[in-house]
């Protein structure tokens, strides 16, 4: 027979866990309603998005450009990513290490370098 009395505290967590995350999701919508007006009306159920009420319908297509340079970003933020530890640990990893990651940030920049070319990064 197998003694379940070690799991005990794992069950005690959870339901600490589950009791905390509803009251922090419950409680204050409760709240809100008991203090709070709650008179909705076609001006509040609207979208509001960024300070502006929504114009176009939001399944429009988004220009291809804009994609583009949202994926060149990401890339160009991963290599920051890349730097920060290769710089800490570049006392234990030598000049391997380094040349590896001069290969790594010359791809990048002649990435970089035919995408400005091919105009990628200009926004019309």
């Amino acid at each position: 027979m197998v003694d379940l009395t070690q799991y005990l505290p794992i069950l005690i967590f959870l339901v600490i866990a589950v009791g905390l995350s509803s009251a922090f999701v419950f409680l204050p919508m409760g709240v809100a309603r008991l203090t709070g007006t709650h008179k909705p009306d076609p001006a509040k159920l609207t979208e509001y998005e960024c300070g502006f009420p929504a114009f176009e319908d939001a399944r429009s297509q988004f220009d291809v450009r804009f994609y583009l340079v949202a994926i060149l970003f990401i890339i160009f933020d991963l290599e920051a990513a890349f730097l920060f530890p290769w710089a800490v640990s570049l006392k234990e990893i030598g000049w391997a290490g380094w040349a590896t990651m001069m290969v790594f940030l010359a791809e990048l920049a002649i990435g970089l370098v035919y995408a400005w070319k091919k105009g990628a990064l200009d926004w019309e």
